[in-house]
């Protein structure tokens, strides 16, 4: 879950990282009273989830109250590389003297967590990592050891960060780790950290993304979501408890394990090819107890997308048996028809693994007119993308 600048600020002042005073708004005039209470100087700046707001016009320096309440008239509303400006944050001024650029983050291809800093902030690392990589410090981080005041120095010292600043910078790395460590984020980034005209190292600008598999110790974080924003069908998927993502495609996927679901993608995607095309519109992990409930709650929210034509179970029974799926499937067509749900996309079903023959003939003994079973995965596939097609 990204979040947004005035949200990574608020974590940062949590965790006692140095910011500067700010406060989030969603109206014109609520910014004269918000720069009132900053001193009257403030810096409007758009909240949106994306990077060039500066050069879109989303970052504007308002002189007095009157001029806050002008400039967040004029952000609020824009349009940012497709993103609607709903917030602005307004925040205190400063006399910056030098920017810098500082994150952690979970390096994935070695294994790892990474320190990266550069002298060279406040403007896109992606540039200076890609034309002076020399400038950008990566240092790997134990993940038991973690971010001590010898291993923040370590990394400042790598980035070559001026003599006179290292002590205030290892502080700050210090503070931001405690940050990426106890809110469970996987990304911890400021652009810039910058050095003010009295010598004091400020965290002006923060991104920080947090890891969803933790939420269920990080309640705190629901009220970050961005609710309005969210898709609504993953938002019902939320609510009944399933592991759905919401695709670009046409042909609806339930399975059982994430492994299989997403052989299952690939599948469908490569089955579509033939068949003008048509391409996976989700996934959908029920996992292993694919009661009769769960299988209803996985299909109503399939069947509620307009985008699906046609639906593909694939089930390989393990602890849970594949007539106990076979049931759930059953039960859940008739759970939805009393609920006057809409069942009229076609459902091809592969049965494969523990008690499948029996499974097969629960289904076939059923004889529902919207299921047909397909042996194989890749038959089943081909079937599913045909109907979808069709």
């Amino acid at each position: 879950m990204d979040l947004f600048e005035y949200q990574a600020r608020d974590l940062f002042a949590k965790h006692d990282v140095p910011v500067l005073a700010g406060e989030v708004i969603e109206t014109p005039e609520a910014a004269r009273g918000v720069a009132e209470r900053l001193g009257g100087r403030a810096v409007v700046k758009a909240q949106v989830k994306t990077g060039g707001r500066g050069k879109a016009g989303g970052v504007k320096l308002a002189g007095d109250p009157a001029e806050a309440v002008e400039k967040a008239g004029q952000i609020l509303g824009m349009d940012i590389k497709g993103h609607t400006v709903h917030k602005v944050m307004l925040a205190a001024t400063a006399d910056i003297a030098e920017e810098y650029y500082v994150s952690f983050l979970l390096d994935r291809t070695n294994r790892t967590f990474l320190a990266m800093a550069s002298v060279e902030g406040g403007v896109e690392i992606e540039e200076v990592a890609a034309t002076k990589p020399e400038a950008l410090a990566k240092i790997p981080v134990d993940a038991i050891e973690g971010v001590t005041e010898a291993k923040a120095r370590e990394i400042a010292e790598a980035a070559k960060f001026p003599a006179e600043l290292i002590d205030q910078v290892a502080h700050v790395l210090v503070k931001l780790w405690d940050v990426f460590v106890r809110e469970d984020a996987l990304l911890v980034e400021v652009n810039p950290l910058v050095k003010t005209a009295e010598g004091k190292v400020i965290a002006l600008d923060g991104k920080v993304s947090l890891d969803a598999n933790a939420a269920f110790r990080q309640p705190e974080h629901e009220a970050l979501e961005d609710k309005a924003a969210a898709n609504p069908l993953e938002a019902a998927a939320k609510a009944k408890g399933l592991n759905y993502v919401k695709l670009d495609g046409q042909v609806g996927i339930i399975g059982n394990g994430a492994g299989l679901v997403m052989s299952t993608l690939d599948v469908v995607a490569y089955a579509g090819e033939k068949h003008s095309d048509v391409k996976p519109a989700n996934f959908l992990d029920i996992g292993g107890g694919a009661s009769a409930e769960v299988m209803a709650n996985g299909l109503e929210i399939i069947l509620g997308d307009p985008d699906v034509k046609s639906v593909f179970v694939n089930v390989f029974g393990g602890i849970t048996a594949c007539d106990a799926v076979a049931n759930g499937i059953v039960q859940a067509l008739e759970l939805l028809k009393s609920k006057g749900e809409d069942v009229s996309k076609p459902l091809v079903v592969r049965l494969d693994g523990n008690n499948a023959e029996l499974g097969r003939k629960i289904l076939n003994d059923a004889d529902h007119p919207l299921v047909q079973q397909v042996d194989t995965m890749d038959g089943a596939a081909d079937k599913a993308a045909e109907l979808a097609a069709n």
